[in-house]
């Protein structure tokens, strides 16, 4: 995130980010309330409390809006594996950057409306063929901005480097596996216990089971 040298760039990058995460929220509540084709742009804005040009200022659509939950989970990722400690090996904080993005969010044991909210806005980029366009750019800026973070902690360089982008493909890949698992099970299935599973697998080198 850039920083002026008195952090008001800074702050207006986070205001920025608030707007979108807000923007994606009503989009995806509206979207799983009413169904996907009963949503329109100006509905957003006005359960938003902003103008639809504010709107167009952050998305081009309402696709793009519910795709923008999950590049902000993963700049969270990203942000969480900036902040530990030089020390940790690597592959420690990203896994403990991973699950504490995807643990829920109320820790009495239920689930808080923000982790509804997001699991709302999966099963839609699962089930609705005009989200898939954006759910691909989703996760290539997601890998981008993890693979960022990622050339920061070993010194590399994600120009010329291929670790950075390998390891931030990985992650991808392997957090979209445990989700679509959970997503997907009969039986309400938690994702964090799956994210250590898949992470431990990847760590030993994927054995055959």
């Amino acid at each position: 995130m850039a920083q002026g040298d008195d952090g008001r760039l800074g702050l207006r990058e986070r205001k920025k980010r608030e707007t979108r995460v807000a923007l994606s929220q009503a989009t995806i509540r509206l979207c799983v309330e009413r169904g996907w084709d009963n949503v329109t742009v100006e509905d957003i804005a006005t359960a938003a409390n902003v103008s639809v040009r504010t709107f167009r200022n952050y998305f081009s659509s309402k696709a793009e809006a519910i795709a923008a939950g999950h590049v902000e989970r993963m700049l969270r990722i990203a942000d969480e594996v900036r902040s530990r400690p030089a020390t940790e090996p690597l592959w420690d904080s990203i896994v403990q950057a991973v699950q504490t993005q995807f643990a829920p969010g109320d820790t009495t044991g239920g689930e808080s409306a923000h982790d509804q909210r997001w699991r709302d806005g999966l099963r839609l980029m699962l089930a609705e063929p005009a989200l898939q366009g954006e759910v691909v750019k989703a996760n290539a800026a997601a890998q981008d901005e993890l693979a960022e973070a990622i050339a920061e902690r070993t010194g590399t360089d994600t120009t010329h480097d291929v670790y950075p982008k390998l390891v931030a493909a990985v992650v991808s890949a392997g957090s979209a596996v445990a989700v679509e698992h959970c997503l997907r099970a009969d039986a309400p299935t938690p994702v964090v216990p799956v994210l250590i599973e898949v992470f431990d697998q990847l760590a030993a080198g994927l054995p055959i089971p």
